[in-house]
């Protein structure tokens, strides 16, 4: 096993944010917080997919927001994908927006930041989700290790009834919620059904050890 060679390291708004790269792989660090990688991807495309297959067949060019850049594998698939219409991806970090646009993740993303239907805001998911007008067919949020396990207290918000009042605002009648974890967590979906969200639900991706990565989901009434 090689060293971890760090690529980047930086000082932001949120704390410092770390681009390594350790055995052929990029990894971000954020305050300490190992994040993601790019080893994988399964989980990443599962929370796009389940978000598109969700919708009802009838809506056309739905608009998703993809919470969370990361290392870029929900937002290559979602390019990929030619249902899609606006593609959005909210990322606070302006360090990571930076690796993808001009760095050394831009191997990995180019194509997809070319696509006309894609934007990147530069901003924070939570304050997003909680003062923007603008309206999704779905949400495929991914900035933490899951409900449980949050990158900064910040984002605890998100998950309670504040955080997803915010987000059925945000989402068409009939849209989709995607939330990834590392884990999965009773309590979130539990708050989900409370929320409002129907149709809620848990799909799981196996991993090499422990448990699952999982999507969990829910729908806003139509």
């Amino acid at each position: 096993m090689t060293t971890a060679v760090t690529l980047d390291r930086r000082e932001g708004p949120y704390g410092e944010v770390v681009l390594r790269r350790h055995d052929g792989r990029y990894e971000i660090i954020a305050n300490g917080c190992f994040l993601m990688d790019t080893s994988d991807g399964r989980s990443e495309r599962l929370l796009v997919d389940a978000a598109l297959a969700g919708l009802d067949p009838s809506v056309t060019d739905p608009a998703v927001l993809i919470g969370g850049l990361g290392v870029g594998f929900s937002l290559v698939h979602a390019a990929g994908q030619g249902r899609w219409g606006r593609i959005a991806v909210a990322e606070r970090e302006g360090a990571i927006i930076d690796w993808h646009r001009a760095g050394p993740l831009a191997e990995l993303t180019a194509g997809a930041l070319a696509d006309p239907r894609v934007v990147i805001l530069h901003t924070d998911l939570v304050a997003h989700l909680h003062t923007s007008a603008d309206r999704y067919d779905a949400l495929c949020l991914d900035i933490d290790n899951g409900p449980d396990w949050t990158v900064t207290d910040d984002n605890q918000g998100l998950y309670g009834p504040a955080g997803l009042a915010d987000c059925r605002a945000r989402l068409n009648p009939g849209g989709v919620l995607a939330v990834w974890s590392a884990q999965p967590s009773a309590a979130f979906e539990e708050a989900l059904r409370n929320a409002g969200f129907q149709q809620v639900r848990t799909e799981e991706v196996p991993v090499a050890r422990g448990v699952p990565d999982v999507v969990h989901l829910g729908r806003n009434p139509a």
